[in-house]
């Protein structure tokens, strides 16, 4: 900083010149500033920050991710503590992390699957390194909107005419079943009532778009399959009705049916991924847990939940996706199969013996996070819908609850243990409904809910 002859301050900087050579000119650019104290304004070139890279510290294996530093100085220059900050594209949550330190409120989106599960265990990473810390933090909560890329495909014009409507609805439903079979890149079929098309020598059931597939929608498949004396479905769904699995997969393997539960993902509304084939159906899975209850006499009781079991119904179609997450590149000689629902590694070696390595050993290879919330039905999903007779906007109950994360367990890059068995908490006596979720290393959310008495 520099003060001229006439008292005022003022700073420089060279300006690029125009020649051939990239030279810079030689005249400086002069900016006045009125309170020397308060520094030089910041130019749109930042050459002060770090590498592009983030830290490793910081690094979350997101590709996108962005150095905290340079959302930190966005942040600060643009908001005051206590604004709200909002990321619609959030990747790794750098956004929601910074703000979370600065002392702002924030609400970030993706897409993603990944992003979000990526964004959620480092916000607990942050609340926990500010609790250490002793500074501020917030409740945080993870919200699925997602339902909206569905409602294209779902209801009608109320003003047509019924037989309008019906012929409508049906249009509908069949560009969505073509949609689905083009994304699953399976053939369609037109002479069975439970079947909607087939592929690899399987046949292929598609749930409702708006609906879970439910037991009874299994067993009309399981019924078809009897008649016609087929072997092999795959059923995939939005969404599954609660306790579905496994004993919907067992009653149908004990009558030789083989059906593989697939979850079609919300990328199969994403045109671009469609058309090259890099939309995956993942494989539908269950969890087991055990609640120990624990009582003393002039204490409340507590409660504990042990992770037990967590089962994925893996088939040829995961080996692309494992290949990438475990990090187990292909090289020449070697493919990886699934094997009784394990994924293995078959491998050849110099002298011609292939080999036969198991790439998941046990079930909690699977696992990358799992957490509890110790009474599930205590807070209800609540809307606001617009009633236009009462020319308002008024609370609704959508029928669900709302998740609340008040434990959990997960891996970090530097340390890949896990626990299996949460902290004891203390709950008031009575029934009670136990919700437990688990996010595998796909990214892929599944829970279970247990009615336990306390």
């Amino acid at each position: 900083m520099k003060q001229g002859e006439s008292g005022k301050w003022y700073y420089e900087r060279r300006r690029t010149g125009t020649n051939n050579e990239g030279a810079y000119d030689p005249r400086f650019l002069r900016t006045y500033v009125d309170d020397p104290e308060k520094g030089k304004s910041a130019s749109d070139v930042w050459m002060d920050l770090p590498s592009y890279q983030p830290k490793t510290v910081d690094k979350t294996g997101y590709a996108t991710q962005k150095p905290s530093e340079i959302l930190a100085r966005v942040i600060a220059a643009s908001s005051n503590r206590g604004d709200l900050v909002a990321d619609f594209f959030c990747g790794s949550g750098t956004t929601a992390a910074v703000a979370e330190k600065l002392g702002r409120k924030w609400i970030c989106a993706d897409l993603g699957k990944f992003a979000i599960h990526t964004t959620r265990k480092r916000m607990i990473g942050v609340q926990r390194q500010l609790k250490a810390e002793g500074g501020d933090y917030r409740a945080f909560e993870i919200l699925n909107l997602g339902k909206y890329e569905r409602q294209h495909f779902v209801g009608v014009n109320p003003n047509l005419r019924q037989e309008e409507q019906h012929r409508q609805l049906a249009a509908r439903e069949a560009a969505f079943i073509k949609l689905i079979l083009k994304a699953y890149r399976a053939e369609k079929t037109e002479r069975f009532s439970a079947f909607h098309g087939k592929k690899a020598g399987r046949l292929v059931a598609i749930g409702p778009v708006n609906l879970p597939v439910t037991r009874l929608f299994v067993e009309e498949i399981i019924l078809e399959c009897r008649k016609n004396r087929f072997t092999k479905v795959d059923i995939l769904g939005f969404e599954f009705e609660m306790g579905l699995f496994p004993n919907a997969l067992d009653e149908a393997r004990a009558k030789g049916i083989d059906i593989a539960p697939k979850y079609i993902p919300a990328e199969v509304f994403d045109k671009r991924a469609v058309e090259k084939n890099q939309v995956v159906f993942h494989d539908v899975s269950y969890i087991e847990v055990k609640p120990h209850v624990t009582t003393k006499k002039g204490r409340s009781p507590t409660v504990a939940v042990e992770l037990t079991d967590f089962s994925v119904f893996y088939s040829q179609d995961s080996i692309n996706q494992a290949e990438q997450t475990l990090g187990k590149a292909k090289k020449a000689g070697s493919r990886i199969v699934v094997d009784q629902g394990r994924i293995m590694k078959l491998s050849r070696d110099k002298k011609g013996i292939f080999q036969r390595e198991l790439l998941t050993r046990h079930w909690t290879d699977w696992i990358d996070y799992w957490s509890v919330d110790f009474d599930f039905e205590s807070r209800r999903e609540i809307i606001r819908v617009w009633n236009p007779e009462a020319g308002k906007t008024e609370e609704q109950w959508t029928g669900d609850y709302i998740f609340e994360n008040e434990w959990q367990s997960f891996r970090t890059r530097k340390d890949r243990s896990l626990d299996l068995t949460s902290v004891a908490r203390e709950v008031a006596p009575g029934r009670r409904k136990i919700a437990v979720k688990v996010v595998d290393i796909f990214g892929n959310d599944t829970m279970t809910i247990v009615d336990v008495a306390v």
